[in-house]
C-alpha cells in the first residue's frame, strides 16, 4: 500500500527515524548544560531543589500521621487534644509551605540559569557559519526560527525541570505512601465457593491497577495532542509573521493599494489558526472528560473499598481517614502521567520543533560551499568557478578571471544569468558552485546588496554597521558629508527604524558611506546605485576611486552609464557560458 508517494512501511521507518533524532537531539540539550563549565552550580542547584522536594514528601507522610490522630481524637470526643492537634497541624503546613514555596522558586532559578546557557549557545550558532541565511535558503521546513529561540528553548528547560522533579517527587511519594497503605489495608478476604481468597494489602494493589489502566486509556484518548500542539506553534507564528512582513513592507503594500490581497492573506492564515484551535479544544474536551472522571472515581473508590473493614469493626474512624488519605497520595504518584499527559504531549511537540531546528542548522553547516579561499599577493583571481541552482541548472561553467589590486570590474548580463549569485558565490554564501578564489591575505572585503540592512537602533549604529558606531565620530560625519547626507548630522544619536524614515537611494548612499569607514581591500556592489540618479552614481564612484585608491571594485549592474567607472567587463549569457572585455585601461600594479 502506498501512502503520499510512500510505502507503509517506509513511513513507518521515516517517522522512527525522526524520532529517534529528536530525542537524540534532547539528550544532547540536556547533557550540553549538565556537563557545562557550569555543571557543578547547576548539580548543586538541582540537588537542593530535589532535597526540597523529599523534604516536603517526607512532611506530607507526618500530615497522614496527624489524620489518624486527629479523627481518632474526633471520634473519642477528647477535647483535651482538638487544640494541641490543630496546633501541630499549623507548625506541619507552614513549614510544608515554606519548603514547597523554595522548591519552585530555586527551580526557576535553575531554569533561568539553564535557559540563558542554551540561547547563547543557540543564538551563536544560528549566527555561526551563517546558518541563519543558510536556513532561509537552503533547509526546507524550517519555519521561524527566531521562535525556535525565544520561545521553544524556554518552555524546553520549563517542562524538562518541572516534569523530571515533579516525577522524582511522585516516585518518592509513591514510595513513602505504598508503605503506608500497605500497613493500613490490613488483609481482605475474598470468598470463591469453598474458597477464600486473601489479599495482602489489597488497597494497594488496586490502586496500583486502577493507575495503570488510567495511565494506558490517557495515552489512547490524548496521544492526538502533540501532533495538534506541533501544529499550534507553526501557524500562530506564520500568522504574527505575515503581519511583520506588512509592516515591513507598508510603503510597497501601499503603493501597490494591496490591502485587499493581504486582509486575504491575513484570513487565510488566521483560518489555520482557529481551526487547529478548534481541534485542540474538541481533543483537550475528550481528555478533560476522561481525567475529571478518573479523578472523581479516586475519591469514592478508597471508601467503597475500606469499607469492609470500618463497618466490621477493624478500622476506627482515624484509621479510614488515614487510608482514605495514603489512597489519594499513592493514586495521584501512580497517576503523574495521567494528570500530566497534556504537558506531556505538549513537551513532545517542543521537543519535535527543536529538535527539527537542531537537525535544519546541522545540515545547512555542512553546506559549505565548494569555492577554495585562498590567499593571493595583493590581486583578486577567480579559476574555474562553476555555479548551479539548486536543481542542478548552469548558470556558470568554468569562468576565470582576475583583477590587479585597486582593479574594477562590471559584471553584466540579462536578467536572471546568475550575477548575483556569482557575488553569492565569491563571499561563500552559496554552496551549489565549486572552484578556487583567491583574496588579498588579511584584506576585508565587503559585499553590498541592492536594498541595504539597517539595523534597529540609532543613526550612528546605522551607519557605521558592520562597526560598532564607537569609533570616531568626526569619520562618521565625514563620511556622511561625502555621500551627500549632511541634513542628517544632527540626528545621528536619534533611535528609529531607520529603513522607513529612508529612501531606498538615500539608504544605498549610507552603505557608500560605510565603505568609506571599513575601508576594505575589495568592495562589491550589487546594483549598489540602482535607485539612484545617474549624477548622484557618478559622484560616488567618483569618490571612491579619490577617497580609496587602493581598493578594488567588482559591481554588478545594467546601467551602461556603470562602464565608465569600470576596467574590464564580464558577461554571463545565462546558459553557463560568459566572455570578458577590456573597458579601458587597466591602472598599473599599486
Amino acid at each position: 500500500m502506498r501512502f503520499n508517494g510512500r510505502s507503509r512501511h517506509e513511513r513507518d521507518r521515516g517517522e522512527s527515524v525522526e524520532k529517534k533524532s529528536a530525542w537524540r537531539i534532547c539528550r544532547a540539550m540536556v547533557r550540553g548544560y549538565w556537563f557545562s563549565e557550569e555543571k557543578w552550580k547547576a548539580r548543586g542547584l538541582l540537588a537542593v531543589v530535589i532535597a526540597l522536594n523529599f523534604i516536603a514528601v517526607g512532611m506530607l507522610v507526618m500530615i497522614n500521621d496527624w489524620y489518624n490522630e486527629f479523627y481518632n481524637a474526633l471520634q473519642a470526643y477528647a477535647y483535651e487534644l482538638f487544640w494541641p492537634l490543630v496546633g501541630k497541624f499549623a507548625v506541619l503546613a507552614f513549614l510544608h509551605i515554606a519548603v514547597a514555596v523554595y522548591a519552585i522558586y530555586l527551580r526557576q532559578m535553575l531554569q533561568i540559569k539553564w535557559r540563558s546557557w542554551l540561547t547563547e549557545r543557540y543564538l551563536s550558532r544560528w549566527m555561526a557559519h551563517r546558518s541563519y541565511y543558510k536556513l532561509e535558503t537552503l533547509a526546507e521546513g524550517t519555519d521561524n526560527p527566531d521562535q525556535r529561540i525565544s520561545e521553544d528553548i524556554g518552555q524546553f528547560v520549563d517542562l524538562t525541570l518541572s516534569l523530571f522533579v515533579g516525577f522524582l517527587k511522585q516516585l518518592t511519594t509513591l514510595a513513602a505512601f505504598a508503605v503506608v497503605l500497605w500497613n493500613l489495608s490490613g488483609v481482605l478476604t475474598v470468598p470463591v465457593g469453598s474458597w477464600e481468597f486473601q489479599i495482602y494489602g489489597y488497597m494497594l494493589w488496586f490502586s496500583l491497577i486502577y493507575s495503570i489502566l488510567g495511565t494506558v486509556g490517557a495515552h489512547r484518548v490524548g496521544k492526538k495532542l502533540i501532533g495538534l500542539n506541533f501544529e499550534k506553534q507553526r501557524f500562530e507564528a506564520d500568522f504574527r509573521f505575515n503581519m511583520m512582513r506588512v509592516r515591513e513592507n507598508s510603503e510597497s503594500i501601499a503603493f501597490y493599494g494591496g490591502e485587499a490581497q493581504e486582509v486575504q492573506g491575513f484570513k487565510e492564515r488566521f483560518a489555520r489558526v482557529i481551526g487547529n484551535f478548534w481541534a485542540l479544544m474538541r481533543q483537550t474536551k475528550i481528555l478533560n472528560f476522561y481525567i475529571n472522571g478518573y479523578a472523581q472515581l479516586a475519591i469514592i473508590v478508597p471508601l467503597i473499598m475500606a469499607a469492609p473493614r470500618y463497618f466490621g469493626g477493624e478500622m476506627a474512624l482515624g484509621g479510614l481517614m488515614q487510608t482514605i488519605s495514603a489512597f489519594g497520595r499513592v493514586q495521584d504518584a501512580l497517576s503523574y502521567f495521567v494528570e500530566a499527559y497534556g504537558t506531556i504531549a505538549e513537551y513532545a511537540a517542543i521537543v519535535r520543533r527543536l529538535s527539527g531546528f537542531t537537525a535544519h542548522m546541522e545540515e545547512v553547516e555542512a553546506k559549505e560551499s565548494a569555492v577554495a579561499s585562498e590567499a593571493s599577493s595583493g590581486g583578486f583571481a577567480a579559476e574555474g568557478i562553476f555555479v548551479a541552482l539548486p536543481d542542478g541548472t548552469e548558470l556558470l561553467r568554468d569562468c576565470s578571471f582576475s583583477l590587479a589590486a585597486g582593479g574594477s570590474l562590471l559584471v553584466t548580463g540579462v536578467s536572471g544569468a546568475g550575477k548575483s549569485t556569482l557575488l553569492r558565490t565569491l563571499a561563500g554564501l552559496w554552496p551549489f558552485a565549486r572552484g578556487r578564489a583567491a583574496f588579498p591575505k588579511g584584506g576585508r572585503r565587503l559585499f553590498l546588496s541592492q536594498r541595504p540592512y539597517l539595523p534597529l537602533g540609532t543613526l550612528a549604529r546605522t551607519v557605521s554597521y558592520p562597526l560598532t558606531a564607537e569609533g570616531p565620530r568626526s569619520e562618521m560625519e565625514r563620511a556622511l558629508r561625502l555621500v551627500g547626507m549632511e541634513s542628517f548630522l544632527a540626528r545621528l544619536d536619534e533611535e528609529a527604524d531607520w529603513s522607513h524614515i529612508l529612501s531606498l537611494g538615500e539608504q544605498q548612499r549610507i552603505a557608500f558611506a560605510r565603505i568609506l569607514l571599513v575601508r576594505p581591500a575589495w568592495v562589491f556592489l550589487d546594483e549598489a546605485t540602482s535607485a539612484l540618479d545617474e549624477a548622484r552614481e557618478k559622484e560616488l564612484y567618483e569618490m571612491l576611486a579619490r577617497e580609496l585608491p587602493e581598493m578594488g571594485r567588482v559591481s554588478v549592474g545594467h546601467r551602461s552609464t556603470l562602464v565608465a567607472y569600470h576596467e574590464r567587463e564580464l558577461r554571463l549569457d545565462g546558459a553557463g557560458g560568459f566572455s570578458t572585455r577590456l573597458l579601458r585601461a587597466e591602472p598599473a600594479a599599486r
